[in-house]
């Protein structure tokens, strides 16, 4: 952590990340549940096509599986996302991590397959700024997303894995806008 930065913690329990979970996973299905159909069109491979759409992405909010480390889960900051095809993104972008230090990352979001409305994939990034991992310095990652969108809206779910005492697990939820 930085020293000439205070540091806000937000500790989450486990109790209250799966109650938050669960309410904003019934949530989404409930709004967005598929009509009836087969299950054979239930899941589904999207298929390559070009495509033009810019999104302004927010910071994230964090729920951490060790939630007794007092790690930082409101992540502030702003991204962009420019979708050059229906199954790919290139993203960039800036937030305040769980170590309370600020990181940049770049990357790709390939995601191939939809299952009802949600897309499905992972993001393929280059990240700095976790004091442990690396000195803080540039690494890659490969972090499984989940995407639901709404005309000119859009939630990003990361499933972000742990790297033993270097980078911490859990689920980051962050909001979308479109604006172009």
């Amino acid at each position: 952590m930085n020293p000439t930065r205070t540091a806000i913690q937000t500790p989450i329990s486990n109790a209250t990340a799966s109650a938050t979970l669960a309410c904003i996973a019934a949530c989404l299905g409930a709004l967005l549940a598929p009509a009836p159909a087969a299950a054979e069109d239930l899941f589904r491979k999207i298929e390559h096509a070009p495509a033009s759409e810019v999104w302004l992405d927010s910071g994230f909010a964090t729920f951490h599986v060790d939630d007794d480390k007092g790690l930082n889960g409101r992540n502030p900051g702003a991204g962009l996302e420019y979708r050059f095809s229906s199954t790919m993104s290139a993203t960039a972008g800036r937030f305040l991590n769980s170590d309370n230090d600020h990181t940049v990352y770049a990357g790709v979001i390939y995601q191939p397959y939809q299952i009802g409305p949600v897309r499905l994939g992972a993001v393929f990034a280059a990240l700095n700024g976790y004091p442990k991992m690396r000195d803080g310095g540039w690494f890659p990652a490969l972090i499984p997303t989940a995407t639901i969108e709404y005309k000119r809206v859009g939630v990003n779910l990361a499933f972000v894995p742990g790297y033993k005492d270097k980078l911490h697990a859990g689920v980051s939820v962050q909001l979308k806008f479109r604006v172009w």
